[in-house]
């Protein structure tokens, strides 16, 4: 029994160690989490990011301002740790400069779009490398679909049901790194929701780059087998899962029928994610949006006709090229008189490779930056009402897995954000709560509610 319980132990101590770090969007999360299966089955450890491994995967983003910035630090950082240690880039940074990658110390791989859920074929060799090896592609061979998802803080799961995007939006490299839009299968996404239910997690986010095109490439092919209602339809009826959310979707892609939908729905949330970009119809158009602002007034004004409580968060950017003084508070003016609860500010900064990388008219720094500040500040003003306005509702609250600082959050099904002292028992809990006032932090405390 003891020799048993010892060959056991060498065996697992044999094992190599992998790390993954996740840049950028739920999807990225998705995504490392079936590579760090894979791994697994290919009889590496998964260790956390801070533990010493053999291999170290950054998963990377394009989005972020600072993407080269951000990468170098943690290279560095694995460095610290083990100067030893294989590592690999992957995701869509990795797609789009890949050589930029392989040239930083103490990258040793790069895998784009194509190569990177086939990394462990590339990890029998774990030499260090003078300059780390690139295995990119051209994007359009990245027309095949892999799904997976990936659980959070034991309280909620990131489903992945589609890649990729066929919009030409001006400022944006998504296209360029992930390729064209392409769906899971509705049986696979119900069989995923499914062993996701199993687990006993309670919420599940729908992700994707453009989650509302869902059923283009559902079986290789550019026809629609399903649309993303059929999707949402489906997933109402899988047993077991206590909500199910709506990540960002496109305007012009959230119908009045989804709308109904969630608003009668037990298990889908009121809460939408829903991009504006701009509040001026003429940036709209420099930026090739497939909307303008009206069709995004009467969205917001159709959910808030069927779900007054419901939360809507907004992206919006601001210094694109040629957005004027005028431009600019036509975006505040709209977005201040809109019912929506948070705004996601990007400041506007030069890609690589895009079509508004190359117009005139560029906003200065220093104008993004007081733009971006102005935006910032009333997004602070429309969670404070919102959050106000839901003062002495009955709510449920599913409480996340994380002791912060003596508190336990968690988040309504409407998304504002509570907090209590810390209990581990409530850790992926649902409970019912009355929301009773809002603290210095802003966040919202709550009475329980009795049930008789």
């Amino acid at each position: 029994m003891f020799l048993s319980s010892l060959k056991n132990g060498e065996k697992n101590s044999m094992k190599k160690k992998v790390a993954f770090h996740t840049l950028g969007c739920k999807l990225n999360f998705s995504e490392t989490a079936t590579i760090a299966s894979q791994m697994e089955a290919a009889d590496f450890e998964k260790v956390p990011f801070e533990s010493k491994a053999d291999v170290y995967v950054i998963n990377t983003c394009s989005v972020t301002e600072n993407a080269d910035k951000r990468f170098k630090e943690i290279v560095k950082k694995t460095q610290k740790i083990n100067e030893k240690a294989f590592v690999a880039a992957v995701g869509c940074y990795a797609q789009l400069k890949p050589e930029a990658l392989a040239e930083v110390d103490g990258v040793d791989l790069v895998l784009g779009a194509t190569e990177k859920f086939n990394l462990t074929a590339y990890l029998n060799d774990l030499t260090k490398q003078e300059v780390g090896r690139v295995h990119a592609c051209e994007i359009e061979e990245a027309d095949f679909y892999v799904g997976g998802y990936a659980i959070g803080e034991r309280t909620r799961a990131f489903l992945k049901v589609q890649d990729g995007c066929d919009y030409k939006c001006t400022y944006c490299t998504i296209p360029l790194a992930r390729g064209i839009s392409r769906s899971d299968t509705l049986e696979n996404v119900l069989k995923n929701a499914q062993e996701i239910a199993s687990k006993g997690i309670k919420e599940i986010v729908l992700t994707g780059v453009n989650i509302g095109d869902y059923g283009k490439g559902e079986f290789g092919n550019k026809k629609h087998q399903h649309t993303f209602f059929d999707l949402v339809q489906s997933l109402e009826e899988v047993p077991g899962i206590s909500r199910l959310r709506i990540s960002s979707i496109e305007p012009n892609l959230l119908k009045n029928e989804t709308i109904e939908l969630v608003s009668k729905s037990d298990v889908f949330v009121p809460h939408f994610h829903i991009p504006l970009q701009s509040g001026s119809d003429k940036v709209l158009k420099k930026m090739k949006r497939r909307y303008l602002t009206s069709l995004y007034r009467d969205r917001i004004e159709t959910i808030q006709n069927k779900m007054p409580h419901a939360c809507i968060g907004v992206d919006v950017i601001v210094g694109f090229p040629g957005e004027t003084e005028q431009d600019f508070l036509e975006t505040y003016e709209f977005l201040n008189e809109l019912a929506v609860s948070y705004l996601h500010v990007f400041t506007y900064s030069e890609r690589d490779r895009t079509e508004a990388v190359n117009m005139s008219e560029v906003v200065p720094l220093a104008v993004r930056n007081k733009r971006s500040k102005m935006l910032r500040g009333l997004s602070v003003k429309l969670r404070r009402a919102f959050y106000e306005s839901q003062i002495d509702t009955k709510r449920t609250v599913l409480f996340e897995g994380e002791n912060k600082k003596g508190y336990i959050h968690g988040f309504t099904e409407n998304y504002v954000k509570v907090k209590t002292p810390w209990d581990p028992v409530l850790v992926n809990t649902v409970a019912e709560v009355r929301l009773r006032d809002i603290d210095q932090d802003g966040l919202v405390r709550f009475d329980y509610v009795k049930n008789n």
